[in-house]
C-alpha cells in the first residue's frame, strides 16, 4: 500500500508541474522557478540550463535552497566580463550575457568562437549563431584570420572562395584591384547571371547594367533584361524615395537624377536640404537625410570647400590620444577602437591603442603580452587579454583563454 500510495503522490506531484502553463519567459534567468515545488522537482522549468537550486530563481524565490541573492541590477550596464558572465541581464534590454550585442563585443566573454584559421575553415557553425566560417563575421573580420580573404593575386586566381561570399576569384569584386583580375583576367560582366547580381565583377566601377557590356551586350537576352531594369530618370522616379534601378543609390543621391538633363529634375534636387556648408558639416544634424551626419558624409568629409576639409580632418578619430579618450569625436558613431579609424589605423602607435599584442619596431609581440601592463586599456592585461592569447606571433601565452 506504502508503494501505491507513494507513486500516486509522485503521479499527483508530476501533473502539477506538467499540467502547469508557462508562457516563454522573455529573459530566462529569472523566469519561472518561482517557489518550492518548482525549486524540488528536479525539472529545468524555464529551460536556462540551470535545475532547482542551482537556477538564481531558486535562491531568491524559494525557501528550500536556504540563501539569498542581491536584488536585480536596475538598468546597469552590461559591458563588462564580470556583467556578461553573471546571467543576469544587468541593462534590462531582454538578452543577457552572450545574448547581448555589447557581451559580443568582448573577445574575452568566449561569447564567439569563430575567430582561427581552424574554426573558420571547418565548415561548422562553432558559435551557433547561423554563420560558419567566412559567412560568419568573426572570421570574414578576425584579427589574425586569414582563410577569409579575397584581395590577393594569389587568393584570386586560385578557383576558391577564399571569403565565402559565392563569388570565386574574379567574379568577387574584392579581387577587382588585383593584378590577376586586370586584363586578362577571368571576371567578366557580359552574361545574364553576371548582369544581374548587384556586383562590379570586372571591376571597372560599374555594376551590372550601368556597366556597357551589359546594357550594350550583344546577347539579347542580357540586352532585353536590361532594357527592362526599371528607371530613375523622371521626376516621379526621382522623388518617391525608392532606390528604382536597384544600383544602390535612391533619388537624388543617384547620379541619374541629380546630374539629369531634365531642368525640373534638377531643380528637384537642388531644392533639398543640403549638407555641404561648413554650419551644416558641423550642427550634428543630417540635414540632407541620407543618413549620415556631418563628416560622416561625402558631401561634408569630400567637400570642395577647404574650410570645410580642414575641419573635418581636425576631427578625425585617427589619433592614440582620440582612440581611448571615451569620445566619438568625428561623429560617426563609433567610439574610440570600436572607430575602424582606430582599430585599422595605418598609423601602428595608434593600432597599439587598440591591440595589446601588436608589435612595432622595437617591442616584440612577446614583449608586450608580458610587460605587466594593459597597453590597449581594456582592463585585461597580457595573457588575459584576448589578442595575445590567440596571435600567431605570441608564444608566452599557451592556451587560449577560451580553450582553458
Amino acid at each position: 500500500m506504502k508503494r501505491i500510495a507513494l507513486a500516486l503522490a509522485l503521479g499527483l506531484g508530476y501533473g502539477l508541474v506538467v499540467s502547469a502553463c508557462y508562457e516563454i519567459p522573455s529573459t530566462p534567468v529569472f523566469g519561472y522557478e518561482k517557489d518550492d515545488i518548482s525549486c524540488s522537482d528536479y525539472v529545468d522549468n524555464d529551460v536556462d540550463g540551470l535545475i532547482d537550486c542551482a537556477d538564481p530563481d531558486c535562491l531568491e524565490l524559494s525557501h528550500l535552497c536556504g540563501e539569498d541573492i542581491p536584488e536585480l541590477p536596475v538598468d546597469e550596464p552590461e559591458n563588462t566580463l564580470s556583467a556578461c558572465t553573471d546571467r543576469i541581464d544587468n541593462d534590462g534590454d531582454g538578452q543577457f550575457d552572450c545574448g547581448d550585442d555589447e557581451c559580443k563585443d568582448i573577445p574575452e566573454t568566449c561569447c564567439l568562437r569563430e575567430f582561427t584559421d581552424e574554426t573558420c575553415s571547418d565548415g561548422i557553425d562553432n558559435d551557433g549563431n547561423g554563420y560558419a566560417d567566412c559567412r560568419d563575421f568573426g572570421c570574414s573580420g578576425g584579427m589574425f584570420v586569414t582563410v577569409c580573404s579575397e584581395n590577393t593575386n594569389a587568393t584570386c586566381s586560385d578557383d576558391i572562395d577564399n571569403d565565402g561570399d559565392g563569388d570565386i576569384d574574379c567574379d568577387d569584386s574584392n579581387c577587382a584591384g588585383t593584378n590577376a583580375c586586370q586584363s586578362g583576367g577571368t571576371g567578366t560582366e557580359d552574361t545574364l547571371a553576371a548582369c544581374s547580381d548587384g556586383v562590379d565583377n570586372d571591376g571597372n566601377g560599374y555594376t551590372d547594367c550601368e556597366d556597357f557590356s551589359c546594357s550594350m551586350s550583344e546577347d539579347p537576352e542580357v540586352f532585353e533584361y536590361c532594357e527592362n531594369v526599371p528607371s530613375e530618370d523622371t521626376l516621379e522616379t526621382c522623388s518617391d524615395g525608392i532606390d528604382n534601378d536597384v544600383n544602390g543609390y535612391t533619388d537624388c543621391e543617384d547620379f541619374s537624377c541629380s546630374q539629369a538633363e531634365d531642368a525640373e529634375i534638377l531643380e528637384y534636387c537642388a531644392s533639398l536640404p543640403s549638407e555641404d556648408t561648413l554650419e551644416t558639416c558641423s550642427d550634428g544634424v543630417d540635414n540632407d537625410g541620407n543618413g549620415y551626419t556631418d563628416c560622416a558624409d561625402y558631401s561634408c568629409s569630400q567637400a570642395e570647400d577647404a574650410e570645410i576639409l580642414e575641419y573635418c580632418d581636425s576631427i578625425l578619430e585617427n589619433s592614440p590620444e582620440k582612440c581611448q579618450n571615451g569620445l566619438d569625436d568625428d561623429g560617426n558613431g563609433y567610439i574610440d577602437c570600436a572607430d575602424y579609424s582606430c582599430s585599422q589605423s595605418d598609423d601602428i602607435e595608434t593600432r597599439q591603442v587598440c591591440q595589446e599584442s601588436l608589435a612595432d619596431a622595437e617591442t616584440s609581440a612577446d614583449d608586450r603580452c608580458s610587460d605587466g601592463l594593459d597597453n590597449d586599456g581594456d582592463s585585461f592585461v597580457d595573457c588575459e587579454d584576448w589578442d595575445c592569447s590567440y596571435n600567431p606571433e605570441v608564444t608566452v601565452c599557451g592556451v587560449g583563454i577560451c580553450e582553458n
